[in-house]
């Protein structure tokens, strides 16, 4: 949960929305273009995320890990540096793209469901509080930096968390389980780590709409939760207000974490996931228009967020129930890399609907289709593969 706190899955996210405004004034440039840096940022490390994945599975957690950590660390530390000229801004964001998803659940999650099968869910979903715990402390931090040194000195005062806090804590504590200390159902009778090779689990039905649900449901929300202060805005509220719904949503991811993943543990999956991922297809149909009242909007913001912590539990869980631990981390890696990408890309198609028709309500509705097939698409699915002696049946 430390890891994921101070990793790159919530830092860069959480403190941009800080500094857009900084930088817009000291350098001049577009809001499209300051929000370019993360989004290439994401597309990057997703795409990086197999070749993470992979090292995991073949060097151990720890060294993936723990390297990234540090790698990201110093380099977001080093943005205090950040040049003056959008290309070498951009060729920033992408560098930091290329060491840190190692530092994210990409890494973490291999580890949890190593040492845990029962409670594995709700392991995870602790584990995934990080990004909660994160957006509750980033930004009070990031605000005083900024505050104190101007926008630069808050990446420094950033990097503190992976390289003073996380990392050493790991260095001393963290480590995976050895085979004996492993779970019946991470190993077989024999003993050994089992689970689908990537080209056995690419073969399979289930791979690809895993895939596709997560792309569906990345595109849905990404969006969403970027322009979450516009969408209250054209409903006439005020930032304050907007603020208060974006906490919501936070609230929303936190405790939707800990119910799927205590219910993923105790029910089948994927009948959990569906009528959760329902919930923001309904929170999409509230915040269309302009004039819901304040009540439904926060209401709204809390279901959103409980669409962000269903999917991030939805892919480590079921990697592991469907393909099995031998693998995880390429397996992992490949069906992240929609999430990323998705999450990346779906931001820009909410702003281009606004800035063609002044509205969000034509993505919203599409959101709401993309909710509702991808939760539908998990029902497909089927039962969890049973481990036997010599194999997986």
């Amino acid at each position: 949960m430390l890891g994921v706190t101070c990793g790159a899955s919530p830092l860069p996210f959480n403190v941009l929305p800080l500094m857009i405004g900084p930088i817009h004034a000291e350098l001049g440039w577009s809001f499209a273009l300051i929000s370019a840096g993360v989004t290439v940022f994401g597309v990057v490390a997703a795409l990086m995320a197999p070749l993470f994945g992979a090292a995991a599975d073949r060097i151990g957690v720890r060294r993936v890990a723990l390297w990234s950590l540090a790698a990201f660390g110093l380099g977001f530390g080093a943005f205090y540096f950040l040049p003056t000229h959008p290309v070498g801004y951009i060729a920033c964001w992408a560098a930091l793209g290329l060491v840190a998803i190692g530092s994210t659940p990409v890494s973490w999650s291999r580890a949890i469901s190593m040492w845990f099968d029962r409670q594995r869910g709700l392991a995870l979903a602790i584990m995934l509080m990080g990004t909660s715990l994160a957006a509750l402390v980033v930004p009070q931090i990031a605000e005083r930096a900024i505050e104190w040194g101007g926008w630069r000195a808050g990446f420094p005062a950033l990097a503190v968390l992976p390289l003073l806090v996380a990392l050493p804590v790991a260095l001393l504590w963290f480590r995976e389980p050895r085979h004996d200390e492993c779970p019946p159902g991470v190993t077989d009778a024999s003993g050994a780590v089992w689970g689908l090779t990537l080209r056995q689990a690419v073969r399979s039905y289930r791979f690809w709409v895993l895939i596709a649900s997560i792309l569906f449901i990345a595109f849905a929300y990404g969006g969403a939760h970027i322009h979450m202060v516009q969408i209250v805005a054209l409903h006439g509220f005020p930032p304050k207000v907007a603020a208060g719904v974006m906490g919501l949503v936070a609230i929303g991811i936190l405790s939707g974490r800990l119910i799927v993943g205590f219910l993923f543990d105790r029910l089948w999956a994927p009948g959990v996931a569906f009528p959760a991922l329902l919930l923001p297809a309904f929170a999409c149909m509230l915040l269309m228009g302009t004039g819901t009242s304040l009540t439904w909007l926060m209401i709204a913001g809390y279901l959103l967020g409980v669409a962000a912590g269903t999917e991030a539990d939805v892919i480590a869980f079921l990697t592991a129930k469907y393909f099995g631990m031998a693998h995880f981390g390429r397996i992992y890696g490949m069906l992240y890399m929609p999430f990323g990408v998705g999450s990346a890309i779906s931001p820009i198609l909410y702003g281009a609907v606004r800035d063609a028709t002044g509205r969000y309500d034509a993505m919203l509705m599409a959101a709401m289709l993309l909710f509702g097939v991808g939760g539908a698409l998990l029902l497909t699915l089927g039962r969890y593969p049973r481990i036997a002696e010599h194999g997986v049946k």
